[in-house]
């Protein structure tokens, strides 16, 4: 199965190429996406310039004005299916996601068990280490929030390390997505769950960036958590 694995970036130069490095190791036969939105840092002329010597690494440049974390991804997923993906990874770039968990997350799929797979730091064998206190009583916070007011029943409904199946990202109508920031990872969750797909969970250990810069703010996550009770409140996202 043509597996595609979604990059999407943001100013990443500092870990970009580290990054496709490691997934090459991880699953050499997959394909990655980087879906890069004009990084002022110029983080798409280091992709070009190692798209030269890799034939794996492919580039979605997206308009500045309209960047945003949720929309990079949904026209990732878009482009991962034009190239003839049939389950699709999206990662962050950061390396807070390590590409050596990848394998675990499309076996399920890959065997036909599952459509969805989400990489996990609280199911049991899971970790989330170095990141500062406060942000890690922030992200409890907002799982046992999702898990109550969306119904989720994932273990990390907040992961943003996760496999689909293309059936699932049809189902979810990924084309229709909306959120153009970091709720994307709610929204998309919620529209599984509406969907009835079969979800599951692998543990990852998460590791905080060690370079570049965090895009998430808590108030801007405070916002989010608003937001996920008109998402809940609203329409069948999938009828």
């Amino acid at each position: 199965m043509k597996t595609v694995i979604v990059v999407p970036t943001y100013n990443e130069s500092a870990n970009i190429a580290q990054l496709v490095k490691l997934i090459h190791k991880s699953v050499p036969a997959a394909l990655v996406l980087v879906v890069d939105d004009s990084s002022p840092d110029k983080t798409y002329e280091l992709v070009r310039q190692l798209k030269k010597k890799d034939k794996k690494l492919h580039l979605l440049l997206r308009d500045r004005a309209i960047k945003g974390r949720g929309w990079a991804g949904r026209d990732g997923f878009l482009k991962a299916l034009q190239m003839g993906a049939d389950v699709v990874v999206e990662m962050d770039a950061d390396l807070s996601h390590q590409p050596k968990y990848i394998p675990a997350l499309i076996k399920p799929i890959v065997m036909g068990k599952a459509d969805v797979v989400l990489g996990s730091r609280y199911m049991p064998g899971g970790k989330d280490i170095d990141r500062p206190f406060y942000r890690q009583m922030t992200s409890n916070f907002a799982k046992n929030y999702l898990k109550l007011v969306l119904g989720l029943k994932a273990d990390d409904p907040t992961s943003g390390f996760r496999a689909y199946s293309k059936d699932a990202l049809a189902r979810i109508k990924a084309k229709t997505l909306t959120a153009r920031d970091p709720f994307t990872v709610s929204e998309i969750l919620y529209r599984c769950y509406r969907a009835k797909l079969r979800i599951q969970e692998t543990p990852i250990v998460f590791v905080d960036r060690t370079k570049g810069e965090s895009k998430l703010q808590l108030t801007t996550l405070l916002k989010y958590l608003a937001r996920a009770l008109v998402l809940r409140l609203g329409p069948n996202p999938v009828a």
